[in-house]
This record gives structure tokens, sequence and C-alpha cells, in this order.
């Protein structure tokens, strides 16, 4: 009856439920735009970290990851063919790419450069890593000798595609051991630390200069994001010395603080926005309550109670909050629909522009009509509260 009675009274004063409904829908329109934003942005860093540099995880032993050893080729994965087999045989696993990590001096002509080899498994990474942008030349694939370099790396070589690089690197016996190598290309990730000091050889290469077998770690690509805690489960089961390690975990300076810094920026601005639809209706319903003073002190003389009145004023904001929220939830997302995106300028610690579009899921529709809903919730709350303390002859009498 309550709920009844409040839609009707949406339609006494058109203009009045006009305002509050645009003040609403403004505010939820924008609140959804820019959640869609964070959320774009989010993604755009997720895939460019996986697809460039981890994949959806890694595989070390356990205890590896964020230590340092006097050996550390003893404490790496021995039987990696069995490995391989297991992790395929799951499900949630689409490519198992096995790598080696190693430092090493880089040397062309008389200048000498340290920097942090990986050796990788090129043909068949080549297609899942492909945020890993070549600029030059072409990505390293069936070349048995090729290397590719990163562009702050070849920048102080003065490498170029087809130009030949002199690799050293300690063995695990401790000899200094060198191969020659043919730059095939030049990559960028936007990662300047990363792109300064990384280059790539076959992993076969690498474990003919390291002279090991084995290999330091796993990187892998899943059917889905959500696949991961059944994949390392998987792992922690069959393969106890092995530990896996989510992608937002291992890069955790530059993803998972950017995405704790979004988020941080994303609840001030939520914060912002509710707070001016919160006034915004605050004063509407303060307005239209001391237009219906009369009508609220009859309601009162008929024997309504005050706490009936104030539920009747709250069902009529929250229905107001709703279906502006709905509407600046459609504007915004047709709005948007028409934007193929756009550039943002290079992040911290980031040498390239990235497309950021638009995501939108329905969880953000919940939640953005709830929020504007509930805020709705409170101001009507607040200017109801007037009508408790509205004595029924002060309401009757006129003004």
């Amino acid at each position: 009856m309550i709920l009844y009675l409040a839609f009707r009274n949406l339609f006494r004063n058109i203009r009045r439920t006009i305002a509050v409904l645009l003040t609403v829908a403004f505010g939820a329109g924008a609140l959804f735009a820019f959640d869609g934003f964070i959320q774009g942005v989010l993604e755009e860093y997720r895939e460019t970290t996986i697809h460039s540099h981890y994949g959806y995880g890694q595989i070390h032993t356990k205890g590896y990851r964020g230590h340092v050893f006097e050996d550390p080729q003893s404490h790496w994965i021995e039987d990696a063919y069995t490995l391989e087999g297991s992790l395929l045989s799951h499900p949630g696993v689409d490519q198992v790419f096995p790598r080696v990590g190693f430092s090493a001096l880089l040397k062309k002509g008389k200048t000498t450069i340290g920097g942090a080899g990986q050796g990788i498994a090129a043909e068949a990474e080549a297609p899942f890593f492909h945020s890993l942008n070549v600029e030059e030349g072409d990505p390293l694939t069936t070349q048995s000798d090729g290397i590719l370099l990163g562009r702050g790396l070849a920048q102080a070589l003065d490498a170029h595609p087809g130009d030949t690089v002199v690799v050293m690197a300690t063995s695990n016996r401790g000899i200094i051991k060198k191969e020659l190598f043919v730059v095939t290309g030049i990559f960028h990730t936007g990662s300047l630390d990363f792109d300064s000091r990384v280059f790539r050889v076959q992993i076969d290469a690498a474990q003919k200069l390291l002279r090991t077998p084995k290999i330091e770690s796993v990187s892998l690509a899943l059917r889905s994001l959500e696949d991961w805690d059944s994949v390392a489960a998987h792992i922690a089961a069959h393969f106890p010395h092995l530990e896996a390690t989510p992608f937002d975990i291992l890069d955790a300076v530059y993803y998972q603080h950017s995405v704790d810094w979004l988020k941080a920026q994303y609840s001030v601005v939520q914060f912002i926005i509710l707070s001016i639809v919160l006034l915004g209706i605050f004063n509407a319903i303060s307005t239209s309550i001391l237009e219906r003073k009369q009508e609220i002190g009859n309601l009162r003389a008929n024997g309504e109670s005050a706490s009936r009145v104030l539920l009747l004023i709250l069902a009529e904001g929250s229905l107001l909050a709703f279906f502006g929220a709905l509407i600046g939830i459609a504007g915004a997302a047709l709005a948007l629909q028409l934007l193929d995106g756009f550039a943002m300028p290079p992040g911290p610690g980031m040498t390239k522009q990235f497309l950021v579009t638009f995501a939108f899921t329905p969880s953000m529709i919940v939640a953005t009509a709830a929020l504007s809903t509930l805020a709705a919730a409170i101001a009507s709350l607040l200017a109801g509260l007037k009508v408790a303390r509205m004595s029924i002859a002060k309401s009757l009498r006129s003004y």
C-alpha cells in the first residue's frame, strides 16, 4: 500500500520529480561511467602483464622466489617433462612455457652491457605473448641463434636487426661461457625497467650456455583467469616441492600497486558523486515536505503515525532514486558504447600509451543502482525526520 501511494505521489509534481530524476541519473551515470573506465584500465593492465611478462602465473621450486642463493641453479626444476605432461592434462591449462632466467654480459664491438636473459620456447610463446611489441625486425620464433633485445638494451649496445652480439654467462660449474647470437628484433613492453635490461634467446641456447638441463620456472597459459585456483591446487597436490604464484603477486610493484591505487581513487570519486546525489535529493525532498506540510498534517490527523509518514517519504525517495539510476546507467552505457576507446598517457614507470575501453559487467549495474538508491534513502530519511518532530497543528497551519 505504501509503495503504491509513493508511486502515485511521484506524478503529483512532475517538475519536482523530473528534477530529482535528473539529479540521480547524472550521479548514477557518472558513477557507472567512471567505474567502467577503471575496469577498462585494470583489464588493459592485466592483459599487458599476462601477455608480455608472466602468463597467468609461474611455477618455481618451493622457497625459490624472493630468495637469493649462492648457487641458484641447484634450486631449479629438474623433471620438466613430467611437470609439463601433468599440467597439460589439467582441463584449465592451455599451454606450458618452460623458462630459464640468467644474468649475462652482452658485447657488441667495444660496448659491454649487463642484462637479464630469458631462455624461452620462442615458437610456442610468440602467439601468446603478443603484448611484447616488436618495433624493429622480427619476433624470435624458430631462429636457433637469434636474440631479441629490449629497446633500452638495444640502444645502449647500438644494436639493430642482423647485428651479431656476444653473450657471456657463468655456467653451473663457475666457468664463463660465451655464445654468438644474431639480433632478430627489438621489442618494448612499455615498462622502462624491463625494456632496459631484458633479452630473450631460445631455451636450448640458454641451457647450453649455462651447461644445465634444468629449467628455472614454468609460465602458464590458462583457458580463463578463473582456472588459476584449480591449477594451483593441482600443482600443490601432485608436486609438493613446487609452488605456483599468480601474475598479480609476481608483478606486485607495477600491476597490483596500480590496481590498489585505482581502486582507492575510485572510492574517493564514488564518495564525492554519492555525496552530490545525497545532497541534491535531500534538498528536493526537503522542499517537497515544506510544500506538502498540510497534506502530511491531514495524514497525521486521520490517524497515520509519524513513522508511517516517514516510511512513505522514504519509499518515494527510493523509487525516484531507483528509476533515476536506471535512466543514468542506460544513458551512460549507450553514450559510451559509441566510443571505441581512447589513448591514455604512459603511467608511472611506463614508456608507451595504452588504449583504454570502457568495460561493464552486470555486477556494476547492480552496485551502481544499489548505491544510488541507498544514497537517496539516506537523504529521504534525513529530510523526513522533520516530519517526526512536527506537530499536527503546525502541519495543518497555513503558510
